[in-house]
């Protein structure tokens, strides 16, 4: 995987984007990081410039994640995942676990996670109509310009719900989602008692609230953490609230 890294500290953190994105998603993080921080974001396998894996399986990508943590594994990691990033993170540290690796990383922090498949989801990875939704929806400007404005609610005024989809092929958006929709339930994350933090803007979907709670049940060790004024997307809404719940909320950056 293509890896980019943000800050030269000595305290890591590995940000896992999400459908949409690239390690781009991360960059917005970068003015508000102390020194003593760095954040290495990749491009998850066939985004950006990261090759598909070799099959669109869970474990392929899963292994290949885990592998990056073991690469830059030290006593402070900290996993950042984004959305769907946030999933396959927990699913990576499924794979650690099996090797009694777990304690690779230190704590855990999650932004906007889905605890269950949202119907809009399953439209888009329909074999038979999902290439053409996804095209319908987000490669073009019409398209797009309807996604903001039906979902204006869920998002600051000048925050573009679509940025990214549109640099997307229709096959690597079905092909990735079909994918995804073999992350299993949160009850098989239920064995992971590293620290962790759920993170949401207050104007996010109800589906990341309801799932929140259910992530919440799942984890009687969680927090979870609203953004005042934030919608779906912390990372570029209120980075600078991001970064204050990583170095306020989880041990490993603690001073």
């Amino acid at each position: 995987m293509h890896v980019e890294r943000y800050g030269s500290g000595a305290n890591l953190i590995l940000g896992l984007h999400g459908w949409s994105g690239s390690h781009d998603s991360f960059a917005p993080l970068r003015p508000f990081l102390p020194p003593d921080v760095s954040l290495y974001a990749p491009d998850l396998p066939g985004y950006g410039r990261s090759p598909a894996p070799r099959q669109w399986r869970l474990d392929l990508v899963a292994d290949e994640i885990a592998g990056l943590i073991r690469q830059l594994a030290q006593p402070c990691l900290t996993l950042l995942g984004n959305c769907s990033g946030g999933l396959l993170g927990l699913c990576a540290v499924l794979r650690l676990q099996q090797e009694g690796l777990e304690r690779l990383v230190h704590s855990i922090l999650l932004i906007d996670p889905f605890a269950y498949w949202p119907w809009y989801f399953r439209v888009f990875a329909s074999p038979a109509i999902g290439r053409y939704a996804y095209a319908c929806s987000f490669r073009n400007p019409i398209g797009r310009w309807l996604v903001n404005r039906s979902l204006a609610g869920r998002r600051l005024e000048d925050t573009d719900l679509t940025d990214g989809l549109d640099s997307i092929s229709a096959d690597l958006a079905v092909q990735s989602l079909g994918m995804l929709r073999q992350i299993p339930g949160p009850e098989a994350f239920g064995g992971i008692q590293l620290p962790i933090t759920i993170l949401y803007g207050e104007k996010t979907f109800q589906s990341v609230r309801r799932s929140a709670a259910v992530y919440r049940r799942v984890w009687p060790q969680a927090q979870v953490v609203e953004i005042a004024g934030a919608g779906h997307v912390p990372l570029r809404e209120a980075p600078a609230a991001v970064v204050r719940a990583l170095l306020e909320r989880l041990p490993c950056q603690k001073r």
